[in-house]
């Protein structure tokens, strides 16, 4: 059984990649840092459905937390599936953004990547087989208005994926990032109105938790082994 950890595990997308994944035969870590309810509710749902998942709880913003936690969990063997999921918004127009602002979005993400990966990838190595999944945004490609930090933190994962699917590629390790443009959630729900929806999204529907979690599944599979170093957006034809 192949062992998984997914950030933000807790969230909507974060919650439909981790049942996935669970459904798919891997034991999943469900990572939380504030919302330990929220991700023991999500280990519940997996364990009704016959799945194996647990959580785990850290900081991905500090370091020492995040290897500490991360070690004592590889104490059961390797985690050769990670998917960086967890991400902030925290947005203003930057002539208006404050430097915490600036400093914590991109410290979610960006810092949480490294500090999350760059523990597991010893072990990962040594099993020559794994899978790194970076879940960034549409707005990272295209931009946003009042989300310079988001799209800066997010667009930093695609240099890192492209950089890292060099390092690892002769490993049996893929790394890919995956950009989901308007997605249903309570965040985005209250955000994006069907109005504003059908004008921005050609097929006029924001799309599913459920969707995005497919494309992660499909990244992490052996079927998808000779994917590598690449940014798909999945956003019903936005760009």
């Amino acid at each position: 059984m192949k062992r998984a950890l997914v950030t933000g595990g807790s969230g909507a997308i974060g919650s439909a990649i981790c049942e996935r994944l669970a459904a798919d035969g891997s034991h999943v870590y469900v990572h939380a840092h504030g919302g330990k309810e929220r991700a023991d509710a999500v280990v519940a749902r997996i364990a009704a459905k016959g799945g194996s998942a647990e959580t785990i709880i850290f900081d991905t913003t500090d370091a020492a937390a995040a290897e500490t936690t991360l070690t004592a969990a590889l104490q059961n063997g390797a985690i050769q599936i990670v998917v960086n999921n967890a991400g902030i918004h925290d947005d203003a127009v930057m002539p208006g953004m404050k430097h915490d602002q600036w400093t914590r979005v991109i410290d979610v993400s960006l810092n949480g990547f490294f500090n999350v990966t760059q523990p597991l990838l010893m072990p990962m190595i040594g099993k020559r087989w794994g899978r790194v999944v970076n879940i960034s945004s549409v707005a990272a490609i295209t931009g946003n208005r009042g989300q310079t930090n988001y799209a800066a933190a997010k667009a930093g994962l695609h240099g890192a994926t492209k950089s890292l699917s060099l390092e690892l590629g002769s490993r049996g390790i893929t790394v890919n990032t995956v950009a989901p443009g308007i997605i249903a959630s309570p965040m985005s729900d209250g955000t994006f109105g069907k109005e504003m929806i059908d004008r921005l999204v050609p097929m006029k529907r924001a799309g599913k938790p459920e969707e995005v979690a497919a494309l992660v599944a499909f990244l992490v599979s052996e079927s998808a082994a000779y994917i590598s170093g690449q940014l798909i957006s999945i956003n019903g034809g936005m760009i």
